[in-house]
C-alpha cells in the first residue's frame, strides 16, 4: 500500500475503538474539607507607600 493510501480496515478498526468507553475508573469526584483563610493586609494606600519606597532604594 503506497504512503497515504486508504486503509478501510485501518479506519474501520479506529472507530471501534474511539466508539469504546472505559468505565473502569472511579467516577467519584474528590471532596475536601478544611477552611481557607483571606488575608487582606494593609491598604492600598501603605501598600503603594512601600511600594514607592522599595523603587527608590
Amino acid at each position: 500500500m503506497s504512503m497515504g493510501a486508504y486503509d478501510e480496515e485501518e479506519h474501520e478498526r479506529r472507530e471501534r475503538k474511539n466508539s469504546e468507553v472505559d468505565t473502569d475508573f472511579d467516577d467519584e469526584r474528590t471532596n475536601y474539607n478544611g477552611e481557607v483563610d483571606y488575608d487582606s493586609g494593609e491598604s492600598a494606600e501603605d501598600l503603594l507607600d512601600q511600594f514607592r519606597m522599595m523603587n527608590s532604594e
